[in-house]
């Protein structure tokens, strides 16, 4: 049974002193996952889809899930899971409709008019307007059900709506959530201000957001639309400002925008999150084969033949001469971005998923992490999969990695953060969980004792039976079947099986300034023997918009004590000791 700790923040420092410390066990490769659809209810629950939030939207302590799988509007393709805290998943029942369970496809989570309950953007896809629904912010009423907000809500966009990312965040710190939305399709991506109320007003000309149509031009110096698959909002200089992140697809840079007290600063390409540095287009199997039938073409002088791609004509060669050796073509096919500081040097580093096809070579970015280097500027550094130990094996030559989804979380408890890749849509491709087991480097941790899962697409992370340890749930993509996927299609909870011990500790913020209750945005400390984690508060994050629970976890080692240092949104610091084994709630009054 978990224990609850309540705190308010204007209290003295204090420890519990009635729980007797027990670290838990070292990690030694033993069992750390199983699954557990079964016995929590999913299999019968058939909730399929691979958009997924873990969220408490009752808020009873538990968290809860909210699975959905389409982009239309024809109902039935969007489940709320309740987590009864006996290891096992209802669903509720809620009116379908504009202000029900509407079948939006992007989903994020924060509470937008401050009354506590945890409202939602619920983004549908309408490229020509043919679409009664639109994009909306619907109200939380606390019980799973929501409630539609004004007719003239700013996020109403109708006609031309992509949104393929979304993330709440409070870009200018006046205490009021906003939303991020990652706009696809040649689209403007949107910055939408919060009054506090649950209105939005769209502000992207009027912050710098702004970007421009598509042109060589333009994408080579990143100033064009992004084709979005994903939004993210978080911290990347510590200053207190939120930076604004999407990645996209169509092997166009990714964006980038430096928050500078509200104002942005579009900084993809100078911050090398644009594209990593691989940029020799002759290792790509295509360009070769293409300068192997045309080498009196520019630059083929030199180009190397095919080592495995079989090209007896330029009919079907993924390879446009004229524009391909641009340097915007040499980037990714980016799935994801996610935030959280990785090697515990107190700067948020960043996690990108990329969509990789064999026979491209180098110059596709692989899924990697990338480093912060505490420049105020934001700017981020690239060791490379190899340094960091991110490598895989392919089964198959003709291999793909469908690289979507993500997540970054300490599945051991040591304090240091591991790496989940949902790989999916391709012939073997499946979830890889690497361990982190030192500072920048990763061990894979094997299926049998890991997480053996096939074709995942979608994850959320949230500590579901309150043991301790983080659990996974996985989403399983139907995309290319092609008679290898699974029975069913439903979403899978992998238990975690390493909780015990008082070697970690949950932190539920709360705030009473402004309307931004859940505290998104928060900044937060945690040091136990020397050692310093810092994670934010976030508010949504990846493609059609996954989310973790907003209570924080933390592993302590061999600790069973930690000291905790708060930065709330509105830039109040305030400074606590817990004790381990808890889920502690902390209230900014």
């Amino acid at each position: 049974m978990w224990l609850l700790a309540h705190l308010a923040c204007t209290d003295e420092p204090a420890k519990d002193s009635a729980l007797v410390c027990e670290p838990g066990a070292d990690y030694d490769g033993t069992t750390a996952f199983v699954e557990a659809s079964a016995a929590w209810g999913l299999e019968d629950l058939a909730a399929t889809g691979v958009r997924i939030d873990a969220v408490d939207v009752d808020d009873d302590g538990w968290p809860d899930l909210f699975v959905r799988k389409g982009n239309g509007v024809s109902g039935g393709n969007t489940w709320v899971l309740r987590n009864t805290g006996e290891k096992s998943f209802t669903a509720l029942e809620v009116p379908a409709g504009r202000d029900g369970l509407r079948d939006g496809a992007t989903w994020v989570f924060a509470d937008v008019d401050g009354d506590g309950d945890l409202d939602a953007y619920s983004g549908l896809v309408d490229q020509n307007g043919d679409y009664s629904e639109t994009s909306e912010i619907l109200l939380g009423n606390g019980d799973g059900t929501f409630t539609l907000t004004d007719d003239d809500n700013g996020v109403r966009t109708g006609a031309g709506d992509m949104p393929y990312g979304a993330a709440f965040t409070d870009f200018d710190r006046d205490g009021h959530v906003d939303l991020f939305v990652g706009q696809y399709d040649y689209q403007q991506s949107r910055l939408y201000k919060g009054n506090g109320t649950g209105d939005f007003d769209d502000v992207t000309n009027d912050v710098g957001l702004k970007t421009k149509r598509w042109t060589s031009e333009n994408l080579n110096a990143g100033d064009a639309h992004p084709l979005a698959w994903s939004a993210a909002a978080c911290d990347l200089n510590n200053d207190g400002y939120p930076e604004l992140l999407a990645s996209s697809y169509g092997r166009s840079p990714n964006h980038l925008w430096r928050n500078d007290a509200g104002t942005l600063v579009a900084r993809g390409v100078d911050s090398n999150y644009a594209w990593d540095h691989r940029q020799d287009w002759t290792t790509n199997e295509n360009a070769r084969c293409w300068c192997k039938h045309n080498p009196t073409d520019t630059d083929c002088e030199g180009v190397p033949e095919p080592e495995l791609l079989s090209c007896n004509s330029d009919s079907g060669l993924r390879w446009n001469h004229d524009t391909d050796r641009d340097l915007y073509r040499l980037g990714g096919n980016s799935g994801a971005t996610v935030c959280r500081d990785v090697d515990n040097d107190g700067w948020a580093d960043l996690l990108t998923t990329e969509i990789v096809h064999w026979d491209v070579g180098d110059t596709s970015d692989p899924s990697e992490l990338l480093f912060n280097t505490q420049d105020p500027d934001v700017t981020f550094e690239r060791p490379g999969n190899e340094v960091t130990g991110l490598v895989r094996e392919h089964e198959i030559t003709a291999w793909n990695d469908g690289d979507i989804t993500a997540s970054l979380f300490d599945f051991d408890n040591d304090g240091w953060t591991d790496v989940w890749i949902g790989s999916s849509d391709y012939e073997a491709t499946r979830g890889l969980l690497w361990r982190q087991t030192a500072p920048r480097q990763f061990e894979a941790v094997p299926t049998d004792v890991g997480v053996d899962h096939e074709r995942s697409h979608g994850s959320a992370l949230a500590d579901f039976d309150r043991d301790g340890d983080l659990d996974l749930v996985v989403g399983h993509s139907s995309a290319r079947c092609d008679g290898q996927c699974y029975d069913s299609f439903h979403v899978r909870l992998w238990e975690n099986q390493l909780g015990g011990g008082n070697d970690w500790v949950q932190l539920d913020l709360r705030t009473d300034v402004g309307s931004n209750s859940r505290a998104i945005g928060a900044r937060v400390e945690v040091t136990a023997d020397g050692l310093t984690q810092v994670q934010q508060v976030g508010g949504g994050h990846g493609q059609w918009g996954n989310q973790d629970d907003l209570v924080l976890h933390f592993g302590l080692g061999d600790a069973c004590t930690a000291d905790v240092e708060i930065t709330w949104p509105d830039g109040a610091v305030t400074e606590h000791q817990v004790t381990g084994g808890q889920l502690v709630r902390l209230d900014q009054k």
